[in-house]
């Protein structure tokens, strides 16, 4: 039986880019369904009708599924239910808000609602092979140190209701290993691919690209961060080719997995890195925390510099990711996560082409 995908998320960033992964490197395939928020369709048909014609393939390969996580049965129409829950195979839930400044009520409603209909509706398809669920490696919260990937333990408290709520959808998701074939992923911040720096959003460590392109007339850029806090970065490039093989691979199948950098930079190296690769400037001295929070607890500067303050929650945090499980499987199909300081060039490039262009930009409240 050839593989019958679905996806929930699209046309988000990493759904479409593990949909081309498919379409590049696992030809061997059906079809996809697409579930897609009304307000979507249009630009998931765009996508669709690009890949039809990039890839010579029928328009019959891919099905446009219009609904919503947050309803019963995903919002799917009757009579189509039934065909999907009878055909598919594989399914990969992305469907999430992202955003770090999000209020708790709607977090809840989409991730954590949404993915508890997710996790009763997908009990229901017959062939299933693989369920892919799409956490993130900073359930973690405020706990430090080192973080495992057979751990999902509370934290004494989260940074954002971003983290809180997909801390509370891993764990209704890990309640059904064993009763169906999963697989958790755990992604670090996920940025632009490694090599072109192409991205959709200029959301996480674009958000200090930002800062530095407003204060580029600044005399003195000076250092920011816990001088031991890293943050983990890694590129879209790298979650497509690692995600798509531990989602097809037997060896996947109910395993949770930190999809993080093992070498990561410290806070103050990353930014180092910007500044000297955007102004050709070095960093000296160094703004204290407190006052850095203050300046964005004002709106005026949040928005005039396009900087969330929640960002600034990243740059003291003292935790690290073990990703020893993942690099034990990945390795068997040499795919490891590439040295974010290769990265750079690459990432202030695409930015610096495409700065001015709002749909990039994330609305800052």
């Amino acid at each position: 039986m050839k593989p019958v995908y679905f996806f929930t998320g699209f046309p988000g960033f990493i759904a479409n880019q593990l949909i081309k992964g498919i379409l590049e490197k696992y030809r061997d395939f059906d079809r996809f369904y697409l579930l897609v928020l009304p307000n979507m369709v249009e630009r998931a048909k765009k996508d669709v009708s690009e890949w039809s014609k990039a890839y010579s393939l029928p328009k019959e390969s891919f099905r446009i599924v219009i609904g919503d996580i947050t309803k019963d049965g995903l919002g799917i129409e009757r009579g189509l239910d039934k065909e999907i829950e009878e055909s598919v195979t594989h399914v990969f839930h992305l469907a999430a808000i992202y955003d770090l400044a999000v209020p708790r009520d709607l977090a809840w409603k989409v991730n954590v609602e949404g993915t508890r209909n997710v996790n009763q509706w997908v009990q229901r398809i017959k062939n299933l092979k693989r369920y892919t669920y799409f956490s993130t490696a900073y359930i973690a919260g405020t706990r430090t140190g080192i973080l495992k990937e057979d751990e999902l333990v509370r934290p004494p408290a989260f940074k954002n209701h971003y983290e809180e709520t997909k801390y509370e959808a891993e764990v209704l998701v890990e309640e059904l290993k064993g009763k169906v074939p999963l697989t958790i992923i755990r992604p670090g911040i996920v940025k632009g691919h490694s090599k072109t720096g192409e991205t959709v959003k200029f959301d996480g460590p674009y958000m200090f690209l930002n800062m530095i392109d407003r204060l580029k007339k600044s005399p003195v850029f000076p250092k920011i961060g816990d001088p031991k806090a890293v943050v983990n970065l890694v590129p879209i490039d790298f979650i497509v080719d690692a995600v798509l093989y531990v989602s097809h691979d037997e060896a996947g199948e109910g395993k949770t997995y930190h999809m993080t950098d093992p070498n990561p930079y410290s806070v103050e190296t990353i930014y180092s890195l910007f500044v000297s690769e955007m102004l050709g400037k070095t960093t000296k001295g160094r703004i204290p925390l407190f006052l850095l929070r203050f300046l964005l607890s004002l709106s005026s500067v949040r928005k005039g510099l396009r900087i969330e303050r929640e960002a600034l929650d990243y740059l003291t945090w003292r935790g690290r990711f073990d990703s020893t499980q993942a690099q034990k499987d990945l390795e068997k199909a040499g795919i490891r996560c590439p040295d974010f300081k290769d990265q750079v060039p690459s990432m202030i490039r695409f930015y610096k082409e495409h700065k001015n262009e709002e749909r990039y930009h994330i609305k800052i409240r």
